[in-house]
């Protein structure tokens, strides 16, 4: 793949191919495996960095099994979205967003259902989920996240999955943590 232009060529091909999804190989690594997951039309990467011939040769299973673990982490790349907090209406979630604002002079963008200060404060215009608000964690690729953290025995609320254009965008964990309602949500 990087050898045929990389990510720049897929995006290339996918505008004009929009119905054709790839499987890049060939200089795919820890530091590039998420930025191509993170691309719509990319459905999995092949990486011979976590499973090359020698250790299999020497069956050297601990490596590769600790390398295929630090290739996943990569290709998630989990990161801090934002913090939401919950008020119970539009007016004190216009307080709390306009006192922010005041404060450390965070940009505030309202929406319908809440009002950003920054892009990392998220202050809700009800009681939303999480006794306490939420925590948004972004991932490039949220469809093999949520499988990966199923398959961990975490399990989701239907009810809060959010799809734009057929895609997972946003989704919550059934189970709050510290009183904190968690969703990934897609960068």
């Amino acid at each position: 793949a990087e050898i045929s232009g990389g990510l720049k060529a897929i995006k290339t091909l996918s505008a004009v191919y929009s119905d054709i999804f790839f499987v890049p190989t060939g200089g795919i690594n820890q530091a590039n495996v998420a930025a191509y997951l993170s691309h719509n039309s990319v459905l999995a990467c092949g990486g011979s960095w976590m499973v090359k011939s020698e250790l299999i040769e020497s069956s050297s299973f601990e490596i590769i099994t600790k390398l295929t673990k630090e290739a996943v982490k990569a290709a998630l790349d989990f990161k801090v979205a934002h913090l939401g907090i919950n008020q119970t209406n539009d007016t004190e979630a216009q307080e709390t967003a306009g006192l922010l604002a005041s404060l450390f002079g965070f940009q505030v963008k309202a929406g319908t259902s809440s009002i950003f200060a920054s892009d990392s404060v998220e202050i809700m215009k009800s009681n939303y989920l999480g006794k306490k608000g939420h925590i948004g964690i972004s991932t490039p690729c949220i469809d093999l996240a949520q499988s990966i953290l199923e398959n961990r025995g975490y399990s989701f609320n239907k009810e809060s999955i959010k799809v734009k254009d057929g895609s997972l965008k946003a989704v919550y964990l059934e189970k709050e943590i510290a009183g904190f309602a968690i969703h990934l949500v897609q960068r």
